[in-house]
């Protein structure tokens, strides 16, 4: 629609567990995105990253978007969407290619890293994304654009991410039922990273955690780069469940608790404080302490952060995470969740928001929002580059390489 290309916008929807979130964002003239569209709903077709209904999972992206497109005052073609859950696989990889003119071509590059993506992965599973991590040009390391060196040798080591087919095939199409374009399926982790990590702490080494509603998503970076992902089965949603089977009230009652009078830590609650607690069916409602509550919520958080430490110790990475842990999502803004997370890590630890992007504060401060704001922000960075007259420069190299992120779909 002319209108989407005049106001040159971006469209990201975060497809979670517990709801969908849909954002529109215009891409201004100096290149930042200013939000001026957000719709949600609620989500029942989903579980832990997989579509478990396909009518339900297209109704909550239909009123999501709609809603974004009303107040946006525009009308989406095409969306950037994001994907996670268990089946998500990834690992480290690494390929090599003669330079074939003495120094390195665009050429070169292309077959270098078709070299490296060149692994063996099970028949029901698809590359997603191919992301450089560093060049090695003659056993010289830490090249980020090899492009125009002098070399005979060039390898290049990325990170691979795998996805379910068929999960893909059926995000694919809930999103087409929608009247609306897929433009990239990308890793629901990657994209928050874009919004909420600082280049300092991608440098550095940080662990960033996506806590939403049916997972947690793990990505480490290190060097600039992202060197380690993972999804847990384990998220807000066990802590709503916890609540609902310790205070015996149904699991939307139990969400409202937890999300009006949650907190992580004891010490955060008065133990003369009280919530009423509605009962099952026509059972009357009750009246219990939020201190109570408090010490039903606190071993679940324990237990993933001690889950979320022991992976990072399996990836031999926890001792390279010198910036320490970044917390994001919907169940980590809990009053006392960083707390309890520093105490388990024995790390710095800070709330996730995203950062560099304007508009409506609810969703550009929101960690909930995370998801969705770093899918513009990919989208953003993944536009077609239009190299300057002569053909060279760094930002048209930057741009080819940008290319290679985008993977597969």
């Amino acid at each position: 629609m002319a209108r989407r290309e005049e106001r040159n916008l971006l469209v990201g929807i975060d497809i979670g567990t517990s709801k969908c979130v849909a954002v529109v964002g215009q891409l201004m003239p100096e290149g930042n995105i200013e939000i001026v569209g957000y719709g949600e709903a609620p989500s029942r077709g989903m579980n832990r990253g997989d579509v478990v209904n396909i009518e339900l999972t297209t109704q909550a992206i239909k009123r999501a978007v709609e809603n974004a497109e009303h107040m946006a005052g525009c009308r989406a073609q095409s969306v950037y969407v994001g994907i996670s859950g268990t089946h998500i696989r990834s690992l480290n990889s690494a390929g090599v290619a003669p330079v074939r003119a003495g120094s390195v071509s665009e050429r070169d590059v292309d077959s270098v890293m078709d070299a490296a993506r060149a692994i063996a992965i099970p028949a029901d599973q698809k590359i997603l994304h191919v992301i450089p991590q560093e060049f090695v040009v003659d056993g010289r390391e830490g090249i980020h654009d090899p492009v125009g060196m002098h070399g005979v040798r060039l390898e290049a080591k990325v990170h691979i991410v795998t996805g379910s087919i068929s999960a893909a095939q059926n995000i694919y199409k809930c999103v087409e039922s929608c009247g609306l374009k897929v433009d990239k399926l990308i890793l629901q982790h990657l994209a928050s990273s874009y919004a909420t990590l600082l280049p300092d702490e991608r440098e550095l080494g940080v662990c960033m955690v996506d806590i939403g509603g049916g997972t947690s998503d793990i990505a480490v970076f290190k060097g600039g780069t992202i060197r380690h992902t993972a999804v847990l089965p384990i998220a807000g949603n066990q802590v709503t469940n916890d609540i609902s089977v310790a205070f015996r009230t149904p699991a939307p009652y139990a969400e409202e608790l937890k999300v009006q009078h949650g907190v992580a830590l004891p010490q955060f609650a008065a133990s003369h404080e009280e919530i009423e607690v509605k009962g099952v069916g026509d059972a009357p409602a009750r009246r219990l302490s939020r201190l109570t509550l408090a010490e039903v919520i606190k071993p679940r958080y324990e237990e993933l952060f001690r889950f979320i430490r022991k992976e990072l110790h399996r990836a031999d990475w926890y001792e390279l995470a010198a910036g320490g842990v970044v917390l994001t999502g919907g169940a980590a803004q809990m009053p006392g969740v960083i707390e309890l997370a520093e105490s388990v890590f024995e790390l710095p630890v800070r709330l996730g928001v995203p950062q560099n992007v304007g508009g409506l504060k609810e969703v550009a401060r929101n960690p909930a929002c995370a998801t969705a704001v770093g899918l513009l922000m990919y989208g953003r960075q993944n536009l077609p580059q239009v190299p300057a007259a002569s053909g060279e420069g760094i930002g048209h190299w930057f741009g080819r390489i940008s290319d290679w992120i985008k993977g597969s779909f």
